[in-house]
């Protein structure tokens, strides 16, 4: 199958940060198809030589073990191109047009990496200049909009010139091999199924933790905030995973039609419930594995007394029959201890003890990041005669499945994963309109709350787990997040 992919902001951060990088390993791996070209675009004046150039010399920034030798990236290169083009000249998207016509590629990948208020122009001229034909599919990058109206406005704009099928909404945490994993974990086994549920279930915790600051990106951040940067995505599309019902069959829009079921189920709030279950916090100056660090307002291009939150940590429900009743815990967050994306199910206490030391509780972990896994943790009996009052003495174990290992030549990452699946027109991964608007729909009311309240996020030491007050989050029905048990 032959394709063209077309990077829009093709010498941006993304582009070379991500996509390029995945795009090689792909190559790398024999998995990206035969027959394709890879054109970037941008404003800039390139030969396709000197682009080639440019993505050779950042090549040096990426992991070591996914660096190309010489002789690997010379041959890739051979897939890279590059087009000058004027987002607002509707004669550049003619002139490529033409360049994707002279060959008549199977199928036509556009890839938006470009800034979100150039989603609604740009697509308004893909569709002008009928670059929106059935072999097209159209990739939008996060964030999508700022908020729900501006998230429908994109969404008209590319409904407009395409079909909702062509239309591919990114989320790259669902192409991580754990996500993955979790639908075949819950959907491909008898085993936990008929545990997931309240009845033995006491709470789920998500946690998306990075070490890291806004770096050079505060002018960026600062319009955006950990809220719509993390929670409106990625953190609400696991949590759909976790609590969605089974779908009919695997196709995607029956996952899909699942996942915004759990969207239109979550507990609403209120000015009132916003102040109690949703905590914001801003890192100050503190220490990061053993080496002082800058505070959230001294950061480069950070505005003066900026009110953004840099930590978000919520409790909410799933209303339905199955979670009733269940807390899920949300918490994200810059320069917390470690680079660290888990999901942590926390099971019931067994309801009558009869072993000492049975107040543990079992959970389930999953692994996100920096290692892709599963831990069972269990009670089992120590041995060797150890007792209380001779009753056998029960200890903490744990059943460890580190996919890296278990599948060790088999593995892609999650842009890598779903650059494929856009090429290959595979949608179960991509986030469809009405799931995103309502995300939005439910965050909408922290965010106005938020605008509302003069007394701004709370401060936290970079280097911590964020504001005491996310502890007391869970404390409060009986918990503590995984670290402080």
């Amino acid at each position: 199958m032959s394709f063209d992919l077309v990077l829009f902001g093709g010498t941006g951060d993304l582009t070379w940060r991500k996509l390029m990088p995945a795009l090689f390993q792909a190559w790398r791996h024999g998995k990206l198809p035969g027959g394709g070209r890879i054109l970037a675009v941008a404003r800039d004046q390139r030969s396709d030589a000197e682009y080639r150039q440019y993505i050779r010399e950042r090549f040096t920034a990426v992991d070591e073990a996914k660096q190309p030798t010489e002789a690997e990236f010379n041959q890739f290169a051979e897939l890279l191109h590059y087009r000058r083009m004027d987002l607002a000249q509707p004669e550049h998207y003619a002139g490529l047009k033409q360049w994707l016509d002279a060959r008549g590629a199977d199928t036509v990948v556009v890839f938006l990496a470009t800034s979100p208020h150039l989603f609604v122009p740009v697509c308004q001229q893909l569709g002008a200049a009928g670059i929106n034909g059935e072999n097209v599919r159209l990739v939008l990058e996060k964030p999508l909009g700022h908020d729900l109206a501006s998230a429908q406005a994109i969404n008209r704009a590319v409904r407009a010139s395409f079909r909702e099928e062509q239309a591919l909404r990114i989320d790259h945490y669902l192409g991580k091999p754990a996500v993955q994993n979790l639908m075949a974990l819950r959907f491909g086994n008898a085993l936990f199924e008929p545990l997931w549920r309240r009845e033995s279930i006491a709470n789920i915790q998500i946690t998306m933790a990075e070490s890291i600051g806004v770096g050079t990106r505060g002018d960026f951040y600062d319009n955006t905030g950990a809220l719509r940067d993390m929670v409106q995505n990625h953190a609400l599309q696991l949590l759909t995973m976790i609590a969605m019902e089974p779908p009919s069959t695997s196709d995607a829009d029956a996952i899909r039609d699942e996942k915004l079921k759990v969207l239109r189920s979550l507990k609403p709030f209120t000015p009132e419930s916003v102040a109690r279950d949703v905590v914001r916090g801003q890192y100050k100056a503190g220490t990061v594995d053993g080496k002082p660090v800058a505070g959230y307002l001294d950061e480069q291009k950070v505005p003066a007394g900026s009110a953004c939150e840099t930590f978000v940590a919520l409790r909410t429900e799933v209303q339905n029959w199955r979670w009733a009743g269940v807390p899920f815990y949300l918490r994200t967050g810059k320069r917390l201890p470690a680079r660290d994306a888990h999901i942590v199910v926390n099971f019931r206490e067994v309801p009558h003890p009869i072993f000492p030391g049975t107040r543990r509780a079992n959970k389930l972990v999953i692994k996100l990041q920096p290692e892709d896994g599963l831990e069972l943790h269990l009670l089992a009996a120590k041995g060797g005669g150890a007792s209380l009052n001779g009753q056998e003495i029960l200890s903490p174990v744990s059943l460890d499945l580190d996919f890296d290992k278990a599948f060790p030549s088999e593995r892609v990452g999650g842009y890598e994963r779903l650059l494929l699946d856009a090429i290959a027109g595979r949608l179960n991964l991509f986030v469809r309109s009405d799931e995103q608007e309502q995300a939005w729909r439910w965050v909408e009311p922290i965010l106005k709350a938020w605008a509302d309240d003069p007394t701004g996020p709370r401060p936290y030491s970079a280097g911590s787990w964020g504001p005491a007050a996310a502890s007391a989050l869970v404390a409060r029905d009986g918990g503590a997040w995984a670290e402080e048990l």
